[in-house]
């Protein structure tokens, strides 16, 4: 059964990418799946394309993958008024459709928050709904992270997406009662299933999350 997801995060800095990839090397290598990592938005350096890229394991034309790469490290919307420019949310729907049939799981990386503007009037969570995959949450493990998950959970519920599953990921190798915050975020998110508790990494590599991270089902 062919498999698509939308991912997104509680912040920025929160590891999107690094699980991302983590999910693309675990379908892979566990169960023998062609996957193929998306990210319709990019800003900055693009790094976290070329992770995808290589994560995964069949070919599709880049500008499907990444139909929009602004250089300006800043939000979206703003780095594309500065080059004269306006992310069309169904143009990225149509480079999905292009090439979602290559491949057994797709995973679509969302940049930001999941109410990041993309532009004056349209945000990341209209991009997922516009896509209706089943969304999953990467949660930075920060201080703030409990609200800010809650928050985006419940934002995702209201636009009737369903939340495929959660991830914790250490971002902060000092951060006080680590353990209680994963508890508490369990207690509060019972019926969204915990894909895995990824523990700090001094240099974060997808590949090395394979067999820590659990497929939705």
């Amino acid at each position: 059964m062919k498999q698509a997801y939308f991912l997104t995060g509680t912040d920025l800095e929160v590891g999107k990418s690094l699980i991302a990839t983590g999910l693309l090397h675990t379908a892979a290598q566990s169960w023998d799946m062609k996957v193929l990592g998306l990210k319709p938005v990019v800003v900055g350096s693009g790094n976290d394309m070329e992770k995808l890229i290589a994560a995964s394991n069949v070919e599709a034309p880049r500008h499907y993958l990444n139909p929009y790469h602004f250089k300006e490290p800043v939000a979206p919307n703003i780095a594309a008024r500065g080059v004269g420019q306006e992310i069309d949310i169904g143009h990225i729907k149509y480079c999905f459709d292009e090439v979602r049939g290559r491949a057994d799981l797709v995973v679509v990386e969302g940049i930001g928050g999941f109410c990041a503007p993309l532009t004056e009037k349209q945000t990341v969570a209209d991009l997922a709904t516009l896509l209706a995959l089943p969304v999953i949450v990467v949660v930075g493990l920060k201080l703030g992270c409990l609200s800010h998950t809650l928050l985006t959970v419940e934002a995702i519920k209201a636009r009737n997406l369903p939340v495929a599953g959660w991830v914790a990921n250490e971002v902060e190798r000092d951060m006080m009662c680590i353990s209680e915050t994963v508890s508490t975020l369990k207690d509060h998110l019972l019926e969204v299933p915990l894909l895995g508790f990824i523990r700090y990494q001094d240099h974060p590599d997808g590949r090395t999350l394979v067999k820590q991270l659990a497929m939705p089902d």
